[in-house]
């Protein structure tokens, strides 16, 4: 017993030999304490780095004890930190703005506006101006889904452009 006090553990035998022993039995109990979400292969790792780090002040006997407290603190840690991580995706961010409210209250208008004035559009001008400006699909592309030629895409979209302008006097 008396060489086992002189074994260190940070020569390269002893460690792969702790490694081997214990490197399994330490995986399946983090795994069947806290489950696969905690990532215990990780953890295991992690904890043979520690022992590593710290292989000068742990004696040989120490080491499986050493081990299983580190990883299940890992694990624990991780724990907590994904608690903290669902916590914040649960919470709502606030719905505040730098605008004033009669900023808001234009903007709200311009929006009402803008719906009705794209209602009043004839449905080919409609189609047409949403697949550009929103969709930003080109006037090639447009005539190709509509089967119709470019110029009439071009025809549709500068119509509904002069509607739109008639009708809301901001654009």
């Amino acid at each position: 017993m008396e060489k086992q006090l002189h074994d260190n553990i940070c020569e390269e035998r002893i460690f792969s030999s702790i490694f081997n022993k214990h490197a399994k039995d330490l995986h399946n109990f983090l795994y069947y304490k806290f489950g696969e979400l905690l990532n215990p292969k990780d953890k295991t790792q992690e904890a043979f780095i520690k022992l590593w780090q710290n292989c000068a002040k742990i004696s040989p006997d120490k080491a499986k004890s050493f081990l299983f407290t580190t990883a299940n603190n890992l694990m624990l840690n991780e724990a907590a930190h994904q608690k903290v991580v669902l916590k914040y995706q649960q919470t709502k961010p606030k719905m505040s703005t730098n605008e004033s409210p009669e900023f808001l209250m234009q903007e709200t208008e311009y929006n009402d506006k803008l719906q009705k004035a794209l209602a009043n559009l004839t449905e080919p001008q409609r189609v047409a101006f949403m697949m550009n400006r929103v969709e930003g699909k080109r006037f090639k592309e447009i005539a190709e889904l509509l089967d119709i030629s470019t110029k009439a895409v071009e025809k549709r979209i500068y119509g509904a452009l002069k509607k739109l302008r008639e009708e809301i006097k901001e654009l």
